[in-house]
Parts: C-alpha cells; sequence; structure tokens
C-alpha cells in the first residue's frame, strides 16, 4: 500500500482510493481475510495521517454481492468507516459449494461452471449473472458498480458475441436499473492492459448509452499492483471524450463532484 501512495504522488494523482475485495464466509483466495481486514483499516489511516497535504487517500471495499451469502453492504461501510463502495459481482450462485467463478486470468473455472451448473447453456449463465448483478443494485445501497459485463471476459468470443440481440437486452437491462439508483459506472481498463479483453468494462458500443442516459462514470484500472495503477487511463479518456464525456467524478468532502476530462 505504501508503495502504491508514493507511484501514485509520483504521478501527480491527487487523489487515491483503495478498495479491497472484501470478507465473504467461506475460503477464498482473492478475498481479504477477516483476520486482516483491521490491519487494512489502521493502514489506511495511517496513509492518510502520513500524506496529508500530498494526496487524498480514501478507504473503500469492492464489495462482492452473493444473494443469501453476502449482502448488508452498509453495516460493513458503517463498521469500517469507509468513504464509499463498490459493488461488484465474480462469484454467481447462492451456494457457496456451487458458485460459478467468472473472473480471474485462467478460463477454465469459467467453462467448468458453465458446464457444472448450467448444462453448458451460455444464455442461462448470463441471465443468472446479470439477475445477481440486477438484485444487488435493487437490495444494496453502494456508489460504483464495477465492471458490470464483465461475463464476457473469460467467454472470449467462443460462447457468443456482443452484438447478439439477447445478449444486448440483458445488458441495457442492468444499465436501466444502474441509471434509476443513481449509481456510478466504473470504466475498467484492466481487460484492455491485460490483454483479456480488446476495450473496456463496460464495451465501447455502451459508452454513448451512459452519455445519452446521463450516467456518471470514474475512470479505473482496477490496480492490484502500482505499477498498474493508471494504464490505459488515456484511452479511457479518449474514449469517454468522443461520446461527449467532459468529465468523470472524484470523491471529495463526503460527496461525489464534477472532475474535468
Amino acid at each position: 500500500m505504501e508503495e502504491t501512495v508514493e507511484e501514485a504522488i509520483r504521478q501527480g494523482l491527487h487523489t487515491l482510493g483503495f478498495s479491497d475485495h472484501s470478507m465473504v464466509p467461506f475460503e477464498s483466495n482473492v478475498s481479504i481475510q477477516n483476520d486482516k481486514v483491521g490491519e487494512y483499516i489502521s493502514n489506511l489511516k495511517k496513509l492518510k495521517a502520513e500524506n496529508a497535504g500530498k494526496i487524498t487517500i480514501l478507504s473503500s471495499m469492492e464489495m462482492e454481492f452473493i444473494p443469501g451469502i453476502v449482502t448488508g453492504f452498509q453495516k460493513t461501510k458503517r463498521d469500517l468507516g469507509l468513504d464509499y463502495l463498490i459493488g461488484s459481482v465474480h462469484l454467481v450462485g447462492t451456494d457457496p459449494q456451487h458458485l460459478w467463478f467468472i473472473d480471474g486470468k485462467h478460463i477454465e473455472p469459467y467453462d467448468e461452471g458453465l458446464r457444472d451448473y448450467f448444462g453448458g447453456d451460455i444464455r442461462k449463465g448470463v441471465r443468472a449473472y446479470f439477475d445477481q448483478e440486477n438484485l444487488m443494485i435493487e437490495t444494496e445501497k453502494f456508489d460504483i458498480i464495477g465492471h458490470f459485463d464483465k461475463i464476457k471476459m473469460n467467454a472470449r468470443g467462443r460462447y457468443f458475441q456482443e452484438d447478439e440481440k439477447w445478449y444486448r437486452d440483458m445488458v441495457l437491462e442492468t444499465l436501466d436499473l444502474i441509471k434509476q439508483h443513481d449509481l456510478i459506472v466504473e470504466i475498467n481498463t484492466r481487460g484492455l492492459y491485460k490483454q483479456r479483453y480488446n476495450g473496456f468494462y463496460p464495451a465501447e458500443w455502451l459508452l454513448p448509452r451512459l452519455k445519452e442516459m446521463n450516467v456518471p462514470v470514474v475512470i479505473s484500472s482496477d490496480a492490484h499492483i502500482y505499477s498498474e495503477l493508471t494504464n490505459c487511463f488515456k484511452e479511457a479518456e479518449n474514449a469517454l471524450k468522443s461520446v461527449g464525456y467532459k468529465e468523470t467524478v472524484c470523491f471529495r468532502n463526503g460527496q461525489w463532484e464534477a472532475e474535468g476530462l
């Protein structure tokens, strides 16, 4: 975390938000462990104090939503004193023993889960993913929705194409809910610089619709290490400008404010 702050200052950033993956009540190697949460929060407080006047440090969690298993986003925010929350779905299902992992650098869990839990029916799997996202939007309170069309990443064009009507209908249904609930959409660059997808999450075909709907956005590299901190930010800025965006948002003084591109 210290190296990330140093790199942010070196690059001239005025604000840096940390958002580790939230706790889950089962064994996971991609979520913060319960016994590490206190250390995470104390480190954030320490970094905020040490770097006051140099950079604003914000504390957050990327909340994993799994119906009946991980809920109560606002309680986590209150208990940990967080500034804001990101809501995301990486694990599809309601049974801890049978969750479809749709993320990660390996495609095998995606293929195996699709086969084992949905009989290989991609439409059923994608429907379950977006149903879970929609339920998160409608039942939890958070600020930013993370990589909301990431279901496409490990499909890698093998199961469907993004211009298929059934798929676009599902994506746009979720986008309508995002607008209704006044959420910020993350323009996530990780797929691009990791070469796991040839664009952003959400896809560039959605950016004009976001602008038409006046949905606020924030650019994120979804960095897991400090060297990734602002990877492909310029590409994201250019893509947003090309559809008419003139600003993103930044969390300041307890609220989201416009930040010019």
